[in-house]
């Protein structure tokens, strides 16, 4: 596999763990107390680097995900 099209297969599985662990900080961020707003804003900038790796993969002309068969 060209490394392009392994970044394409790679970007989409990046950006769903990313945001996995954002929903994880925004659950906590509610329990949190004082670091409440620290957990919000690390959320915050996970979504924001998402957004970063979604450029760069529409850049990259978009998933291969469904072309990719984990073996």
């Amino acid at each position: 596999m060209k490394e392009m099209d392994k970044l394409r297969v790679l970007l989409p599985h990046w950006i769903e763990h990313n945001g996995e662990h954002a929903d994880t900080f925004r659950e906590w961020a509610e329990q949190a107390g004082a670091a409440r707003e620290a957990l919000l804003d690390a959320a915050r900038l996970v979504d924001e680097a998402n957004a970063r790796l979604q450029d760069g993969l529409a850049q990259l002309g978009g998933s291969l995900e469904h072309e990719h068969h984990h073996g």
